[in-house]
């Protein structure tokens, strides 16, 4: 079994580590951070991130509102207690059982390319209903033609092969490998997020966890309930993003009526990171244009 990163070791100098702390709850010893009052919102990262993503805009959101984030299941410093399921339903079940233990009640979601996913999964479940998820690049439609079929099978093979992703993890100690990695997003985000993505893609556990969570991952049939539900998405997406066309999101927001979309040019993939204060400037405005729904009956 890949050893895990080292909170003393490898967290000793992390993004808001005064705001860390461990929660176990939901099948997870959590990595969790929790900053700001008001309003309560909720923070997902994407496939191979962690709360480092969140350094330049959680303290902008924190002035105003009551912040949430965390490191999801078999990603950096979260630990799983025993054979997690990664799929989008069981890190939903692993994030309510987070949010019972904290005691949160989000009134918005934000989640990050397959965070976004992990937002609309959840905001149906959720008594009361959040008043709005908002999408930063949401990976919410299904990879399309073979690259669909292929890409899953791929993650997988390489997910339980230790040799394969101690490999992969030996690679992404090379900080060259991990700028070209990013660039391939769209987005050039500060040396700080580069050298802490090159600390989790340098470590097999984190590269383990997020190729298990890409082998199972599908998101066919995610908006339905919550479509069903009556609530709302805005997306924000940069224009420059190479992982998830922007025009996924022009076409989400033409065929459901609750969805609106906000385009960012010159940021890609990882836009919150290259320019936290434009993306919450949007998001602040997203905030203002919408109020709770109440819950549908039958939902």
């Amino acid at each position: 079994m890949a050893k895990r990163l080292d909170w003393q070791a490898d967290g000793r100098d992390w993004p808001g580590r005064a705001l860390s702390r461990f929660v176990e709850a939901g099948g997870s010893r959590w990595h969790v951070q929790r900053a700001g009052q008001g309003e309560s919102v909720l923070l997902l990262h994407g496939t191979g991130a962690s709360t480092h993503s969140w350094a330049g805009l959680l303290p902008l959101l924190a002035k105003q509102f009551d912040v949430l984030a965390m490191d999801l299941p078999g990603h950096a410093f979260t630990q799983n207690l025993y054979r997690l399921d990664v799929s989008l339903p069981g890190m939903v079940r692993g994030l309510t059982g987070l949010l019972e233990a904290e005691r949160f009640r989000p009134s918005v979601i934000i989640g990050h390319s397959a965070g976004a996913a992990i937002a609309v999964k959840v905001a149906p479940l959720l008594a009361p209903l959040p008043r709005q998820v908002i999408a930063l690049n949401g990976a919410l439609k299904p990879f399309g033609g073979p690259a669909g079929l292929i890409a899953p099978l791929m993650a997988k093979a390489l997910a339980i092969n230790p040799l394969a992703y101690r490999a992969l993890a030996r690679g992404g100690r090379d900080p060259a490998r991990v700028e070209k990695l990013i660039e391939g997003t769209g987005s050039r985000p500060g040396p700080d997020y580069l050298k802490f993505y090159g600390r989790l893609f340098g470590n097999a556990a984190h590269v383990s966890g997020t190729l298990s969570m890409m082998a199972a991952w599908d998101v066919s049939g995610v908006m339905a309930p919550f479509e069903r539900a009556g609530l709302s998405l805005h997306q924000i997406t940069g224009a420059n993003d190479r992982a998830v066309p922007p025009q996924l999101a022009d076409e989400l927001a033409h065929r459901y009526g609750g969805a609106s979309v906000q385009h960012l040019p010159g940021l890609g993939h990882l836009a919150h990171e290259e320019d936290p204060a434009r993306v919450a400037a949007a998001i602040f405005t997203a905030f203002a244009e919408t109020e709770r729904p109440s819950r549908k009956s039958g939902t």
